[in-house]
């Protein structure tokens, strides 16, 4: 499974991906066009999405209506490190939503993918290509601040 991104302009990272070109970009605050969602932003709908189709498909296998369902995602940050503390995706059921189901859908929701990913996350390597050539060592990807660690102010707002 490969991966290809490339740079269009300014602050806009393009990804190549089965067949889709994913587009992000920087708010025009952050020195960016403001054309596309910000990476982060992206990584959190991935992770709303991902539960939302969970709770889709199981209102549909049971051929319970999904039109006044939905699904809220929040957050809370820490004030000091801007790294997400807690996320609560809440469930918004359709009116007449079968009582009995409501651990079910849950449980149906906690299988998403990307939840998983985060609870158990791979590990992440960063290597070197130049001209071609692989590089002959590897960096671990860093921890929970890899700018601190890099000696660089970290920005709450990139990604």
């Amino acid at each position: 499974m490969d991966m290809t991104v490339t740079f269009p302009g300014n602050l806009k990272v393009a990804a190549a991906y089965r067949g889709f070109t994913i587009a992000t970009d920087q708010s025009p605050e952050d020195g960016g066009d403001g054309t596309a969602p910000a990476p982060f932003d992206l990584f959190l709908a991935s992770l709303a999405t991902c539960a939302g189709i969970y709770m889709l498909r199981f209102l549909r296998s049971r051929n319970l209506s999904a039109e006044d369902a939905s699904l809220a995602m929040h957050m809370e940050r820490d004030e000091e490190t801007n790294m997400l503390r807690s996320v609560t995706l809440d469930l918004h059921l359709p009116p007449g939503f079968p009582e009995k189901y409501r651990n079910a859908v849950i449980n149906a929701v906690n299988l998403c993918a990307v939840k998983k990913h985060l609870l158990a996350p791979p590990e992440i390597t960063v290597v070197t290509t130049l001209a071609g050539e692989p590089a002959h060592t590897t960096v671990p990807a860093l921890g929970p601040d890899p700018d601190a660690a890099a000696g660089a102010a970290p920005s709450a707002a990139l990604g």
